[in-house]
């Protein structure tokens, strides 16, 4: 069978796309290593063409195998006047679109072009690789006196989360800062199989978010006196792996409910802290088990029926208010064509100053009317960040506007 591959390519300290660069891919599961595809371009943002890659059959992921469900592959983009990079372990599930994006580091001192390649490398799947289980803790946390750090009346999606590379007391390990839904991408990436239903994708992203959010609205370990807020450990949270890939279908369903989580009717404004284990290497009766969400999901369960299933019919649903790092929030209401008024021009003002990162997309006019111009605009921002391409501007479409956006306007305050 085969999966797909897209690498995109952005300065690290910029996060400008970066054009012209040379991607290499070579095979890392064969006998010998084979050179798949050699000097792939990145076009104008900063992304390759889409290529097939061999993957294994589909049936290796649908249920536990002796068999690893995907192939693994090395990446290597060079571009003159950056070090190279050298992603050693990029997962490619069978019928899914991995996206690896990568950062390069530019050259300060031109006078000694050569420099060390850096090389990320991959660890497996939780499925697959063998990670310690969660050590099971109380779901219901005593929310703390405000730290001075973060001051939280309810909850909401920070801007970034903190990830401590490591188990809590461990010194040593790096503290990662990454955009939480870069965060939440990444860990639903490494620990579930993309070739899942979708309601079952959707039941365990909304447990990730929940977990996550629980972590940041008691400021669990900034109480603990650490400056992270959660680790990559999972015998304590969620399996984080820095430079690992993403899947297109994860992505497109975190950008639809980044702010989704559950809670019990007593815990009023504390999302559940929502445990959960594979269910074959790993049993845990009272907690969510992945490959039995799987099951669920293919008979045909909704993902709050899957999470009901798990965690009782009393859990309810809220939406966390997106505060940091957001400048206007969303309307409520899908824009098209047709719509009016001042989120429209919003949408304009911040394509627009977006075009100037990414100048595939094309100006509009800002007169907050929504038309032709602004709706192939949008088409265009949508296919390049990986979005459905609609046209229109919903939810995760509105919110990913924003991110890029806050995102280019610091480039700005850099120079």
């Amino acid at each position: 069978m085969k999966g797909s591959l897209i690498v995109e390519v952005i300065d690290k300290k910029t996060k400008q796309p970066i054009k012209e660069c040379r991607v290499n891919i070579y095979t890392k599961d064969t006998n010998t290593q084979k050179t798949l595809a050699e000097n792939l371009p990145t076009d104008i943002s900063g992304q390759t063409p889409i290529i097939e890659v061999p993957a294994p059959d589909l049936k290796y992921s649908q249920k536990p195998s002796d068999v690893k469900p995907y192939s693994d592959y090395i990446v290597e983009v060079i571009k003159d006047g950056y070090i190279d990079v050298i992603v050693d372990g990029v997962q490619v599930l069978p019928t899914e679109l991995a996206i690896q994006q990568i950062e390069l580091v530019k050259i300060e001192n031109t006078r000694f072009m050569r420099q060390n390649t850096i090389t990320i490398e991959i660890g497996p799947n939780t499925l697959w690789g063998n990670y310690p289980p969660k050590i099971p803790e109380s779901p219901n946390k005593i929310i703390p006196p405000p730290t001075g750090f973060v001051v939280l009346d309810y909850p909401q999606v920070p801007e970034f989360i903190i990830v401590h590379d490591g188990v809590p007391d461990d010194p040593s390990a790096p503290n990662y800062w990454i955009r939480y839904k870069d965060y939440i991408k990444n860990v639903a990436s490494s620990e579930i199989y993309s070739t899942w239903p979708t309601s079952t994708i959707y039941a365990n992203i909304c447990a990730i978010i929940s977990f996550t959010l629980n972590r940041v609205f008691t400021e669990w370990y900034r109480g603990k006196g650490k400056n992270f807020t959660i680790t990559s450990s999972t015998a304590y949270d969620h399996k984080f792996i820095y430079g690992r890939n993403i899947y297109q279908n994860i992505s497109r369903a975190v950008d639809d409910i980044f702010n989704l989580y559950f809670k019990r009717p007593s815990d009023r404004r504390q999302p559940l802290l929502a445990q959960y284990c594979d269910g074959v290497q790993v049993q845990c009766p009272t907690w969510m088990t992945q490959w039995g969400s799987k099951y669920q999901g293919d008979l045909g369960k909704s993902f709050d029926e899957i999470l009901r299933y798990f965690y009782g019919n009393d859990i309810g649903f809220d939406r966390a208010q997106v505060v940091t790092g957001v400048p206007v929030s969303y309307p409520g209401y899908t824009l098209g064509i047709g719509s009016s008024g001042k989120p429209v021009r919003t949408i304009q003002q911040q394509l627009n100053r977006i075009a100037q990162s990414y100048p595939a997309i094309p100006k509009v006019k800002v007169d907050g009317v929504y038309g032709k111009e602004t709706a192939e605009s949008v088409k265009k921002f949508q296919e390049i960040f990986r979005l459905p391409v609609t046209g229109t501007v919903d939810f995760a479409t509105w919110y990913k506007i924003s991110d890029i956006y806050v995102a280019v306007t610091k480039i700005a305050e850099l120079k």
